[in-house]
């Protein structure tokens, strides 16, 4: 099915009104650094919480859980799943300790929380580390997508349609900052969740698939539907769903969902009105993330293997696409150009076009205002006006657009990225849950587990690319040794986390502490409270100095902890239980539905027993 003139005319007035929106959103938001990047700190929280998902929601997204589905089944998942515990953790712990820090970006905290040279190198350095090349990565990642995208459903060179686009983004996110961002994404995320449940819809409804019954019977789908992975097959079983749950999550360092909360989720929070509305906002996106959007993308994922079996099948029906692209993810862009009718194509095109949009408008803002705030008017030109700092931002989000795009070019398929991030930042994650609760945590402790998960990781790439043989059947040669390929990613990933988390407890072991007067200022401003603070309080009591006031006394993580065990076990069960509705299994979706019942009920009991200003 190829576009015709009422697709076209879709397509159009989506662009029309989304730059409309974001021009009206613009007014005022170039005064100060301040509202250009945080919107004046008085953003609502539904507002935050729909930003944040429309954030995640990408073009590549639906690309990327269509690669899991068609290669590991439903179960594949848990690779993302699993960050739902630090997302909640987010939530009931970390949310309000960021609200009051009343940073600019979440890179200000190091000399917040750090003293001396280093805290000031440790802040410049991750301002080009994140800011440039995790956000090119990430941004390269989603343009990826949008490329296949466009090969498949457009027709038209995907080259000039990501620079049009991207010149779209620089436009609207460039004149605006984060509130033309938040607007907008309001009414992306609409538009994109309306167009990926359509999508599932149509194709389920086709007579090739022949609805969820003839889906879910069909021989090439029905082993795949298992919502966790057989135990039988240990490796499978331990690669995609223990190490997840057990370590992944809290381990590694993944944009989006950083152990202890950072990148834009730490930048909408930040810009919420108070920590009640920090709290609410990430709720909600939680909410969304895992427990509502999945499944029209799944649908479509499993009606693939039917209708394209096979990356051949794929280059078959589409030959004039670069063999480079032709890989798992490629199907779900060719299922919707395969099933929609006119009309309906142009809105789920303009749909993912609207998810593409509003994912790299966030980044290229926030990687921007790491480069304002904590690079340029941190070491470049401390005294810069704020006019200068805006048009710093400005022109730095066309620098980033077009490292991007050329970056883009050069990858092969989302999944491949997400595994590389997943990798640079293996065995820093518990460093960032640690570093609030922790005083003996220090810059150089920051710096190092930064660098030894880089460089072990990149020392794993290397052996992969000129020591690795592959057999087939995920079967490889390596060093002489043959095994397969989930082993060594099991080994590789628990041997980055090991020796990477050696590293900075080593090494804040051994360096020299944070100055007294800096942990003190850090304690009095955010409160974290713990045991891990003992010694810097009963230090200042017996130097006469008063760090804890009465109300302060009660610590309430572990509340936080019990809200976001029963928070995470209340999205799963309503995951589960969509899931299983679909799948035609009614009694148990109606006892996760109950499970999800309860499990709120006590979420919302231990919420309401936080502490928040």
């Amino acid at each position: 099915m190829a576009l015709n003139s009422l697709d076209w005319i879709i397509i159009g007035i989506f662009f029309i009104v989304l730059l409309s929106i974001g021009y009206f959103a613009s007014r005022g938001a170039g005064k100060s650094s301040a509202s250009f990047f945080l919107s004046g700190r008085n953003m609502p929280w539904w507002l935050l919480g729909v930003s944040m998902v429309a954030t995640t929601f990408s073009c590549d997204t639906p690309n990327l859980v269509t690669d899991m589905v068609r290669t590991g089944g439903v179960a594949s998942n848990w690779q993302w799943w699993a960050f739902l515990l630090t997302g909640m953790l987010t939530v009931f712990v970390y949310a309000k300790l960021w609200n009051r820090s009343k940073v600019l970006t979440d890179n200000e905290f190091y000399e917040l929380r750090y003293s001396g040279k280093m805290a000031e190198f440790l802040r410049g350095f991750r301002a080009v580390y994140l800011g440039i090349f995790f956000n090119v990565m990430v941004i390269a990642s989603v343009s990826l997508a949008f490329i296949k995208i466009v090969s498949v459903m457009l027709g038209v060179n995907p080259t000039i349609a990501l620079i049009i686009a991207g010149v779209i983004i620089v436009f609207y996110s460039g004149l605006g900052g984060l509130k033309s961002i938040l607007y907008t994404d309001l009414f992306q995320f609409s538009f994109a969740l309306f167009g990926a449940i359509i999508a599932a819809v149509f194709v389920a409804k086709s007579p090739e698939i022949g609805g969820l019954d003839g889906l879910m019977a069909h021989p090439a789908v029905s082993d795949k539907l298992r919502l966790i992975p057989d135990a039988s097959n240990k490796e499978l079983f331990i690669s995609i769903f223990l190490i997840p749950i057990a370590v992944q999550w809290w381990a590694a360092w993944y944009p989006g969902a950083e152990p202890g909360g950072g990148g834009y989720v730490v930048q909408r929070m930040l810009s919420a009105k108070n920590e009640k509305h920090a709290v609410g906002a990430t709720m909600l996106f939680n909410f969304f993330h895992y427990a509502l959007r999945p499944w029209p993308w799944i649908i479509v994922g499993l009606g693939s293997l039917i209708i394209f079996p096979s990356l051949d099948s794929l280059q078959v029906a589409f030959p004039d696409i670069n063999p480079q692209f032709v890989k798992h993810d490629l199907a779900y862009p060719a299922m919707l150009k395969t099933f929609l009718p006119a009309g309906l194509l142009g809105l789920v095109v303009a749909s993912l076009i609207a998810a593409f949009m509003s994912t790299v408008a966030s980044q290229i803002n926030w990687a921007s205002s790491y480069l304002v705030n904590d690079l340029y008017g941190r070491f470049i030109k401390p005294d810069a006006t704020e006019k200068q700092r805006v048009l710093f931002g400005r022109l730095s989000t066309v620098l980033l657009m077009v490292l991007s795009i050329l970056l883009a070019l050069s990858l092969k398929n989302a999944l491949q990225v997400f595994r590389y991030l997943l990798m640079i930042g293996a065995g820093t994650g518990l460093l960032y849950i640690m570093r609030w609760f922790w005083w003996r945590i220090n810059a150089w402790s920051e710096l190092v587990a930064m660098i030894a998960a880089f460089t072990f990781s990149i020392t794993f790439i290397l052996m992969e690319n000129f020591a690795m043989q592959e057999l087939g059947d995920g079967q490889i040669v390596l060093a002489g040794v043959e095994t397969s390929m989930s082993a060594w990613n099991i080994f590789k990933f628990l041997s980055i986390v090991l020796l990477t988390t050696i590293s900075w407890i080593v090494t804040s072991l051994l360096t020299k502490p944070v100055d007294d007067d800096i942990l003190r200022s850090f304690y009095r401003k955010i409160k974290p409270g713990g045991p891990g603070w003992k010694k810097v309080i009963q230090k200042a009591e017996d130097e006469g100095v008063e760090l804890v006031k009465e109300k302060d006394l009660k610590w309430d993580v572990p509340t936080g902890i019990l809200a976001m065990v029963f928070g995470a076990a209340s999205i799963y069960s309503i995951l589960f239980s969509i899931g299983t509705f679909l799948y035609g299994e009614t009694q148990t979706g109606f006892i996760f539905m109950a499970t999800g019942t309860v499990s709120i009920a006590a979420m919302i009991y231990f919420w309401r027993r936080l502490r928040t200003e």
